[in-house]
């Protein structure tokens, strides 16, 4: 495919032109992509990636049966939604039968920042009630609305929470305040949004909603304990407000054995309002807000109308059909259940043998690697994430790293990932582990067993070398550095690390 510019060139357009918050993966040493196909990309000079970033391109990239839905509609009609057409509401009827009978309702979009700050709208319009209660580590989108209920973003120090806002703990049952030896995790972390609710009220105060991602991903590939929902939508009812599952980064199948995340739940458990975005239009800018009937018209009754100019309209519903049809007819929520457990059994295999990786967690293609320096202390190995996941970039394949300490590996591939790409990527993981904790005087024979202590220990000098060119500054907001977008001054660790 023909450059307009050469990669020196497009850099520095880019640093005039675009603002210097709008960072790019792997900063020190971007990767210009040209074109992609399925599960690969390639770079200006042919180079093939194999894509493990992109929960986006979910059917894969350039599908070509989405691409054709595309070009098709686009040649016979594309309008605002306020128009009268048949794919909206085909769309809409195709969607709602993913979900429990009662979320028929839906509102469409561009992007789930979009989606989520309406979702806060009708949170609030149902009841006349406005605070509420978010996770730590969250995020849900950037504006200025979800920022506020973002603690992902919140600049330490800099940033005062809004009275409105209340922050419940996430419900991390490896590194947070109830772990996985305790007896009753989901009900423990679940009394602390009780709390939370009671003290509320105590100042006067009443909650419009609860939200929360149905699995983390900004926060570390966090898997809520079962009877976790259960527990805070119950309170969260009785205190008049609704249950906002944020399903953008996690939705249409790629847990595999269900369609939405939130119905690991159980069946027990049906979430006000379901918001969701980045798969849906598998790079295509669309959105969607689902919810009940009476809400629906709780917001109706404001008075005000509801219009998007772009959301739902003829082309993106029309791609949107497309990806639903690529799900079913590849099969490809059983593809994440088939190549996502053979995938964490190869990691789970690795976890044995190399002492840096403290946790796998995960189900179907959302997968995280928490890697740690110390096992029995769980101390978040941040420089060694950021090591590896630009070396990994060196032998073709593309992670990045995430969650409140940057030291957990993401994977969220294309839905097509195979099982030769799951063994072509923990191949290429094994051979940096091995060398990089040889660098830094690992042990890693072999894990005897996890109630014995094994630290990673760095030598000094290299030690060193790592704090001068790739650690985090501690004042630095975790929320700017994310996903391998690291900045000039905080990217490759030491070479000495080298593999």
């Amino acid at each position: 495919m023909c450059e307009l510019y050469s990669k020196r060139d497009t850099l520095a357009l880019r640093r005039k032109h675009i603002g210097p918050s709008c960072k790019v993966f792997f900063a020190a040493d971007p990767v210009k992509i040209v074109r992609a196909q399925r599960q690969y990309m390639f770079d200006e000079r042919g180079d093939q990636y194999l894509d493990c970033i992109n929960n986006v391109a979910h059917v894969g990239h350039c599908h070509p049966e989405v691409v054709k839905a595309a070009l098709e509609q686009m040649e016979a009609l594309n309008t605002n939604s306020r128009f009268l057409h048949d794919n909206i509401v085909e769309y809409a009827r195709r969607l709602s039968a993913t979900l429990p009978e009662k979320l028929s309702v839906c509102y469409f979009t561009n992007s789930g920042s979009e989606a989520n700050d309406l979702a806060l709208r009708l949170a609030r319009q149902f009841r006349g009630h406005q605070d509420v209660i978010t996770l730590d580590h969250a995020y849900h989108g950037h504006l200025s609305s979800l920022i506020e209920i973002s603690p992902y973003k919140f600049r330490k120090g800099k940033d005062v929470k809004k009275e409105f806002v209340h922050v419940a703990p996430a419900p991390d049952t490896y590194r947070g305040k109830y772990r996985e030896d305790h007896a009753d995790p989901a009900n423990a972390y679940a009394d602390e949004v009780k709390e939370i609710i009671e003290k509320a009220h105590n100042s006067g105060r009443k909650i419009a909603a609860f939200i929360a991602e149905s699995m983390q991903s900004c926060g570390g590939q966090i898997i809520p304990p079962a009877g976790y929902f259960q527990k805070v939508a119950e309170y969260v009812h009785r205190a008049g407000g609704v249950f906002i599952a944020d399903e953008v980064q996690v939705g249409f199948g790629r847990v595999g054995k269900h369609f939405w995340s939130f119905q690991m739940q159980g069946e027990d458990f049906v979430p006000d309002i379901v918001t969701m975005g980045k798969p849906m239009g598998n790079g295509h800018p669309m959105a969607c807000v689902v919810t009940t009937k009476e809400i629906a018209e709780a917001f109706s009754s404001s008075g005000m109308e509801y219009f998007n100019t772009y959301g739902g309209n003829p082309v993106s519903s029309a791609i949107g059909l497309a990806v639903l049809n690529v799900i079913e007819n590849e099969d490809l929520q059983g593809n994440a259940t088939r190549v996502g457990d053979y995938l964490t059994e190869l990691l789970n295999k690795q976890k044995a043998k190399h002492t840096l990786i403290g946790d796998i967690r995960g189900i179907g293609l959302f997968i995280g690697i928490d890697l740690v320096k110390d096992r029995q202390e769980r101390t978040p190995a941040t420089d060694e994430a950021q090591h590896v996941i630009y070396k990994m970039k060196e032998k073709r394949v593309l992670l990045s790293a995430d969650g409140p300490h940057r030291n957990v590996l993401k994977i969220k591939p294309p839905m097509c990932f195979t099982e030769e790409d799951a063994k072509f990527m923990v191949d290429q993981l094994d051979e940096i582990l091995t060398v990089l904790e040889e660098a830094i005087g690992a042990k890693s024979e072999s894990v005897i067993s996890e109630n014995t202590p094994c630290r990673a220990k760095m030598p000094n000098e290299a030690h060193s070398e790592l704090l001068g060119e790739g650690a985090s500054d501690p004042r630095e907001n975790p929320g700017q550095k994310r996903n391998g977008l690291c900045t000039d001054k905080h990217s490759l660790l030491s070479k000495r690390l080298k593999t």
